[in-house]
Parts: C-alpha cells; structure tokens; sequence
C-alpha cells in the first residue's frame, strides 16, 4: 500500500508541476484555498491536486498548487507540499509549504473528531525558512449535511522571530446530493504588535464561498474573502480540485 500511495503522490506532483507554469505563463494555511481546516483525511492510498488562484482589489495576486496523498507510515497520514506563487506591492516571490496531517479521534455526528498537522514554509527567493505552523483541527458534524470546524494552533514567524495564536471556526452545508456545499469561515492569528508587521495582520479574517461538485473527482469553488492575507483588501479567489481515489473508492473528502 505504501509503494501504491507513492506512485500516485508522483502522478499528483507532475499535475501539479504542469499547474504551477500554466500559472505562471498566465501572468500562496494549511490544506487548500479555504483557511479553516477540518480534522478529516482521505482514504489511504488517495491523492489530490488543489489549485486556485486569487486576485485582490490591491492589485496583489496568488497562485498557488497544492498536492497531496494519503500514505500509511504507521498510521494513515496526509503529507502535502503548497506551492505559493504571489504578487504584493509589485513584488513576486515563492514559496513551498510541506505539510503532514494525522487524525486523531474519527469523527461523528454528534462528536467532535480531532487531527492536527505541522507545516513549514520556506522562500525560493531568499532561501529561508520563513514561517513554522501547528494545527490542530476539530470537526462537529451537526448532521449528514451540516459540520462546524474549529481550528487552534500555533506559527512562529521567523522573519520577526514572532509567536502567533492560530485559530479559526468555519461552517460547511451541503446538500444532501453533495453536489453544492456553502462554506463561511472566520480566522486569523493574535500576538503581541511588532513596529515591522502591519496592524492588518491580528485582525480577523472573513470568507466564504460555494463549491460545484458534479462528479466525486471534480469540484470547482468561488469564493469571496477579507483581509485573507493580513493586508486589509479584497479577495476573489477561484479553486479547482481533482480527486484520485483508491480503486473503488469515492472521491474523499
């Protein structure tokens, strides 16, 4: 199972290789274009490629492609790698984001379930680590339709040498044939005000969207956000996701 979810972790990087220079020509959170994470993981074997774009009334932009498969290293774990392409001020960077995510406690109706996940950002540009995130998410399932997730970490930015309070709530309804899915969120992170970071940056940040999902493999989401990235603009943001699940299986979560 393991050499299984290797070869497709392989299929799920060269999609997103071919993303990220379509991006490119054309012209980075934890998991995908939505903020708040959920404390679900996919079937061990699955893969996926998230990719979206983001443009602000600033004139900033983001790009990003995200791949991720489910590998069994002693228990199911989600490893993923962001790839961050953004414009702000004028200016262009990037920057690549490996992430492992577990889940602790499944979830229930009724119940909350439990992960938590580790992330560390390093810049291309300057050949720095940047940033180092803990996550830990808790998911409420209200119904078969209806979830609440709650997220609580920590991030140490390393360009301030500054400690952050993570946190975010987001509410996901769907219908019952799960084709729609309304998703709103609040999040952001609270810390003590550095002379070098904006007052942006510890207030809150808003967004919602809704997701198309006409087959189990495929969904397209359109979102709205505010201050998505602690610079006080507005965001419009467009996600695609391609789902590759165990033969077999449906097209994860």
């Amino acid at each position: 199972m393991l050499g299984f979810g290797k070869q497709r972790f392989a299929v799920a990087w060269s999609l997103a290789a071919t993303a990220v220079a379509f991006l490119s020509n054309e012209a980075r959170a934890a998991g995908g274009a939505y903020a708040v994470d959920t404390a679900e993981i996919s079937d061990t074997g699955s893969c996926k490629i998230e990719t979206w774009a983001s443009w602000a009334d600033n004139t900033d932009l983001v790009r990003v492609a995200n791949p991720s498969c489910v590998v069994d290293i002693f228990r199911p774990v989600e490893l993923s790698s962001q790839v961050f392409h953004a414009r702000a001020d004028g200016e262009w960077d990037t920057t690549v984001t490996p992430r492992a995510k577990t889940k602790i406690i499944p979830t229930e109706i009724g119940k909350f379930g439990f992960a938590i996940s580790a992330s560390a950002t390093y810049d291309m540009m300057t050949r720095e680590n940047t940033q180092v995130n803990i996550n830990v998410p808790a998911t409420l399932r209200l119904s078969n339709v209806v979830r609440i997730n709650v997220n609580a970490g920590w991030q140490w930015d390393r360009i301030v040498d500054r400690h952050y309070v993570t946190y975010g709530v987001g509410v996901d309804w769907r219908t019952p044939d799960n084709v729609w899915t309304w998703t709103g969120e609040i999040f952001g992170q609270a810390g003590a005000d550095h002379p070098d970071v904006p007052p942006s940056v510890t207030r809150p940040r808003f967004q919602t969207g809704i997701r198309w999902r006409p087959i189990d493999v495929f969904s397209i989401d359109v979102i709205y956000g505010r201050n998505i990235y602690g610079e006080n603009a507005n965001w419009f943001t467009v996600a695609a996701i391609r789902r590759f699940p165990v033969p077999g299986g449906k097209g994860g979560e």
